[in-house]
């Protein structure tokens, strides 16, 4: 079943606050079990299909970004799925560099829960 617009909205509330909080167990009550996350890291695609490698992939991100501060975000909804755009900025903490990218998140549903979330962006 895919979720009503309004019925999105509340799923993708509860989803952004667990994942920026990284609450895994919060973040599972609204995602199905295999929930599928794939993003492209320095060119490298990722793709996390289990709660584990998701949160391996959380903990790598607080070693490598600060202050990551998500603006302009605007969801889409369309018939089967939803598309967020946005814009992120933060500071590498590879090279104390700030940086700043666009985006469009892609989100697939299942059985009333996120099922996929797919990431695409670029740097401004």
């Amino acid at each position: 079943m895919v979720p009503s617009e309004t019925e999105r909205d509340t799923l993708f509330k509860s989803f952004g606050r667990a994942f920026f909080k990284q609450d895994l167990d919060a973040l599972y009550a609204v995602v199905t079990e295999n929930f599928t996350y794939s993003i492209a890291v320095n060119g490298v695609s990722r793709v996390m299909c289990t709660r584990n490698q998701v949160a391996a992939f959380l903990r790598e991100r607080n070693d490598t970004q600060q202050d990551v501060r998500f603006e302009d975000v605007v969801f889409h909804h369309a018939d089967e799925a939803t598309f967020m755009t946005y814009r992120v900025t933060g500071t590498d903490l590879g090279s104390n560099e700030s940086f700043e990218r666009v985006g469009v998140e892609r989100y697939t549903f299942k059985d009333g829960r996120i099922a996929e979330k797919d990431v695409y962006s670029r740097p401004v």
